[in-house]
């Protein structure tokens, strides 16, 4: 039998790495896009096979989603052998970020843009490209947006600004394509994955209820649970220790 196949943007690293190795684990072939992290990609499918008596359960996508032309990187996807031989695509994750601090005084336009395209416009259009071939497998489209709503972090206005129209987009998906695709979000809060965020954090995490950070294999598996749940749909889990419920 075929394996179910799942399109993950920026799966080669961090949380995208932590996603990507669960699910092939999980028996399913995962499709992980990269834009640089080749090596990183490469290690977690030869862990796999190395795993798994030489089976391959993934394969490396690479583009640079600012500049690539995203409707050959869908026809990519459409016409993938395993996508073919599985009748369709049983997942979209769209998880590739951009994650800076810049000051007001130092944010441009261009900056600004660059998160939306990457967090809004890119999730849109794979969506769209790809929807036929994730109904044809009552699949389901994932958002990876955050905790910031209703916050005000500092120095990331150009972030949190484009990962909220993320997180409204990805809920009126949800209304848009039902019955036939299920669309839902994932908030991971306090959860390190990059050097600069440990001092912030420092102080969220003598807020957040659990005690401690978080970890990428947390994501990972709300991202399984909510590739695998037929009936859930329009929601934004939020993988944050409870942080949630003390702000």
């Amino acid at each position: 039998m075929s394996k179910p196949v799942v399109f993950i943007t920026g799966g080669g690293r961090r949380i995208g790495a932590a996603i990507s190795s669960m699910l092939m684990d999980e028996g399913y072939f995962v499709l992980i896009h990269v834009r640089n992290s080749v090596e990183e990609a490469q290690a977690i499918i030869d862990a796999h096979s190395k795993a798994n008596g030489g089976e391959t359960s993934g394969e490396i996508i690479t583009a640079d989603l600012l500049n690539a032309d995203i409707g050959e990187l869908i026809a990519r996807i459409q016409n993938h052998p395993k996508v073919i031989a599985d009748g369709g695509l049983f997942g979209l994750i769209n998880n590739a970020s951009v994650y800076q601090p810049i000051s007001f005084d130092d944010l441009t336009f261009e900056e600004f843009k660059k998160n939306f395209i990457i967090h809004v416009e890119v999730p849109f259009l794979l969506t769209k490209g790809l929807y036929e071939q994730i109904k044809a497998k009552s699949g389901s489209v994932i958002g990876l947006v955050d905790t910031s709503q209703g916050r005000a972090w500092k120095d990331l206005t150009h972030y949190t600004a484009s990962k909220n129209a993320l997180r409204q987009m990805m809920i009126n998906l949800a209304g848009d394509l039902h019955p036939h695709v299920r669309v839902n979000c994932i908030a991971p809060g306090a959860i390190i994955s990059a050097a600069w965020e440990i001092e912030h954090f420092a102080s969220v995490l003598e807020k957040v209820p659990m005690g401690r950070s978080g970890e990428p294999k947390d994501i990972a598996s709300a991202a399984k649970f909510l590739l695998e749940s037929d009936h859930i749909s329009g929601q934004i889990i939020n993988v944050d220790g409870g942080w949630t419920i003390v702000e």
